[in-house]
């Protein structure tokens, strides 16, 4: 059976026939990634409405729910798991803060420190955005196979450890 042609395939096509010249592959794997995501910040977002937060709330609230129970972090622990500067997590955990998803506790270890905590209404929302998403990327899936999806996810580790840094 022959695959299904989508956009991708008449984009590299046009290319090939302008620049003979060039080796395209790398066209065919990487426009069709630029297009899923693109489609996965669109259910992203629309996981993360479901549960009332916004994308930069889910990272901070899922950071702290994997955490496991009492789903605390430091702030310095938030920094590395969100990637984000020290004045931009203040002003995110005031923020939470704010809206009762998040609160602030002293840090029982270091009497200058604090812990940031998941309340119940940030784990309710933070949950009910992730089993949204889940849902989501699962209907992205439907079409392949258990070992397709292992192996695609296998596939794109193996491009994506290049950035590590490790």
């Amino acid at each position: 059976m022959t695959p299904r042609r989508d956009e991708v395939d008449e984009l590299a096509e046009a290319w090939a026939r302008e620049r003979p010249d060039l080796d395209l592959s790398p066209v065919a794997i990487f426009s069709r990634l630029s297009r899923l995501s693109r489609h996965l910040d669109l259910a992203r977002r629309d996981a993360f409405s479901a549960g009332g937060i916004e994308a930069w709330e889910f990272d901070v609230l899922a950071a702290l729910r994997r955490t496991g129970s009492p789903y605390e972090l430091s702030p310095g622990r938030l920094l590395r798991e969100t990637l984000v500067t020290s004045g931009t997590m203040t002003n995110r955990v005031d923020r939470l803060a704010a809206r009762g998803f998040v609160e602030r506790y002293p840090d029982p270890e270091d009497r200058r420190g604090v812990l940031v905590r998941l309340t119940p209404e940030g784990k309710q929302a933070v949950d009910v955005a992730f089993t949204r998403l889940v849902d989501a990327e699962h209907e992205f899936m439907a079409d392949l196979t258990p070992h397709q999806a292992d192996e695609l996810a296998g596939l794109l580790r193996r491009l994506l450890v290049t950035f590590s840094g490790d």
